[in-house]
């Protein structure tokens, strides 16, 4: 079989290389599965750069944590899947359900990694597709849709009918997570630097929109303008997090995820003007992602795919995915 590598010590996307392998087989308890699309997240980026949890590659990994395809076989003792189901796998191998496990996390170079032809998972990873969802749709799923669905209705305080719900950029995790608070029958408010992605998100249902280049202090903005925020699906970190804060409406919670900017921490006393609090996120259980397609299915949510490319072009994927064009999700079709 066919898969992308990245070396030992890599510093970059830029080092991928394709390898034949041998084709793995399922052992008891595994599921083979045949990926037919897989997607980006900015954690790959990161494994990819060596600047990930536990470092640089210690030896050459199959990367990406996100993909979904069709079971070939199943290992002895696997009565939960056969052969021809569609599927997807979980990000994390050994959260089922309840409190969080920090387990095994696909595409990390610890645990398997998802972008190549043929996979081998453990049962207990693998998650079956949402019926109203191909594979490139479902692709997107186990990583930025399992976020989303955690940060909206995971916890004490899960958004309803009536919540504002804002959101941060046009990325995966914010784009998936409009369609689904709009589903729910939230009012969603989103940030961009760009006018034309703004314009963009408006066509995916968000009410409110607003340009953070030209709105410095979006937060108090948020607030003063459209009665603040209930949920903030909270991307950016700690450079954007003073901002959420001062964007929350009263009992408001941020939902933080990202990484992506730095700074220095708020003082958290603004917290006390609202009541709001912060509930840290990192994806979420196999449950979840069960609810996350259930839900999917009974909505009919798009998933927002922003660019398509072929398995044997997937460096160019990398490089759409961290450009400036970047749109919602970035997919790897077969």
């Amino acid at each position: 079989m066919r898969a992308w590598m990245l070396p030992a010590g890599s510093e970059g996307f830029d080092q991928l290389y394709m390898e034949d392998l041998p084709d793995p087989v399922a052992g008891p308890g595994e599921v083979l599965i045949a990926p037919r699309a897989w997607s980006i997240n900015y954690r790959d980026f990161a494994v990819a750069a060596g600047k990930y949890f536990g470092g640089a590659l210690k030896a050459p990994a199959i990367p990406l944590s996100d993909g979904a395809g069709e079971v070939l076989t199943v290992g002895e003792g696997v009565t939960e899947f056969k052969p021809g189901d569609r599927v997807q796998g979980s990000f994390f191998l050994d959260w089922a359900s309840g409190p969080q496990v920090m387990g095994r996390a696909l595409g990390d170079g610890f645990a398997p990694g998802m972008l190549a032809e043929k996979v081998v998972l453990p049962a207990s990873g693998v998650v079956k597709m949402a019926d109203s969802l191909d594979f490139a749709q479902a692709a997107c799923m186990p990583c930025a849709g399992v976020t989303a669905w955690n940060a909206l209705f995971e916890g004490g305080r899960p958004i309803k009918e009536g919540s504002r719900v804002l959101v941060l950029g046009s990325g995966g995790v914010s784009m998936i997570a409009l369609g689904l608070a709009r589903a729910a029958g939230a009012e969603v408010i989103a940030t961009s630097s760009s006018d034309e992605k703004l314009t963009r998100i408006k066509g995916m249902g968000a009410a409110h929109l607003v340009n953070y280049k030209e709105v410095p202090d979006w937060g108090a903005h948020v607030a003063k303008e459209f009665g603040g925020a209930h949920k903030v699906v909270e991307v950016g970190g700690v450079g954007t997090l003073p901002q959420s804060m001062a964007a929350l409406a009263s009992e408001g919670e941020i939902a933080l995820i990202g990484v992506l900017t730095d700074g220095d921490p708020p003082h958290p006393r603004a917290l006390m003007m609202t009541g709001g609090s912060i509930r840290g996120i990192f994806v979420g259980s196999v449950e979840m992602a069960d609810k996350l397609n259930a839900f999917v299915d009974a909505h009919k949510i798009e998933v927002p795919i922003g660019g398509r490319f072929t398995f044997d072009n997937a460096p160019a994927a990398y490089a759409h995915a961290w450009g400036p064009d970047s749109f919602g999700k970035t997919v790897i079709e077969l």
